[in-house]
């Protein structure tokens, strides 16, 4: 099946325009429909369609995203199955670009911009645990940002499980772990059905990655990664890159977020973007956020 194949077809009443991503399950298209505009429209790989589980995955992640309403999520519209296998999800099309990306262009970034950033994602985080769910897969990479607006919208609950998901009906086996390994918490590395305090690990890393530029962990492979997540404290993060320095209120937030042990770190994600935010707008006169604030207003010109 080519990559393109959906484009210019009519899937469901939505029209397919562009495709704008993929990933190993699905692929992402733009399509347009008479009653809910512009939408992003992911359609299971012809491959998984009668893969059980993969299935069973799409189709928890319009469930998921059901359940969790807030303005810093994205909305799911509907989902469904257009002929024998061919399954859908509609979800609201979301303005700017994928945090990723922006942030390898940026970063470091400005302090208030973080702040901004991180505190949203808390917010949406938090609906989610509201809800009992635990998105586990936390990454700059499922965060949509639109720097104009400042607006964050949380994405892809694909490997979200619930707080109250019974051993026997989890999609992942125990001893084998879902996420990405940079941004994974490392209680989450045996398999075993993660806490909430999981996804605060992930939120730290993300605000860590666009604080500085870097990640916590220099590892060059994922074996290493794993070993390091492990065994090894997360390099402090005024250690991070040479010339760069945060005050001991940030650095504090941060590295209590990357605690090893789910037990040491704050009560809840929205008490951690919170206490970061607090932080990161009461040194903005200092030296290294002076600069980053600087480096933003030249760039937004």
């Amino acid at each position: 099946m080519s990559r393109d194949t959906l484009v210019g077809t009519t899937l469901a009443g939505y029209s397919i325009k562009d495709m704008v991503g993929e990933g190993g399950t699905s692929a992402v298209y733009r399509a347009d429909h008479p009653q809910h505009g512009v939408v992003a429209l992911k359609v299971l790989r012809e491959k998984l369609r009668q893969d059980r589980t993969a299935v069973a995955r799409f189709t928890r992640e319009a469930k998921f995203g059901t359940r969790v309403q807030h303005p810093n999520v994205v909305r799911t519209i509907e989902t469904g199955e257009s002929g024998p296998g061919l399954h859908y999800l509609a979800i609201e099309w979301a303005a700017g670009e994928i945090l990723e990306r922006y942030a390898k262009r940026n970063a470091p970034l400005p302090r208030d911009e973080v702040a901004r950033i991180i505190m949203q994602i808390g917010d949406a985080v938090q609906a989610a645990h509201t809800a009992g769910i635990v998105h586990r897969d936390l990454k700059p990479d499922n965060v949509m940002y639109d720097p104009e607006s400042h607006q964050v919208k949380l994405l892809d609950f694909g490997i979200a499980a619930a707080t109250d998901t019974a051993p026997d009906e989890r999609l992942t086996r125990a001893g084998f772990f879902v996420g990405t390994l940079m941004y994974v918490a490392p209680e989450a590395l045996s398999g075993e059905l993660v806490t909430p305090a999981a996804d605060q690990y992930s939120l730290a890393t993300i605000a860590y990655f666009l604080l500085t530029g870097c990640l916590p962990y220099l590892a060059k492979t994922p074996r290493e990664m794993f070993t390091q997540l492990l065994s090894q404290p997360p390099i402090p993060l005024n250690k991070a890159r040479p010339n760069l320095q945060f005050g001991p209120q940030v650095e504090a937030v941060i590295m209590r977020g990357l605690a090893k042990q789910p037990g040491d770190r704050y009560p809840d994600v929205l008490s951690f973007a919170t206490d970061l935010r607090k932080a990161l707008l009461s040194t903005q006169s200092e030296d290294g956020g002076f600069l980053a604030k600087m480096k933003g207003l030249f760039r937004s010109k």
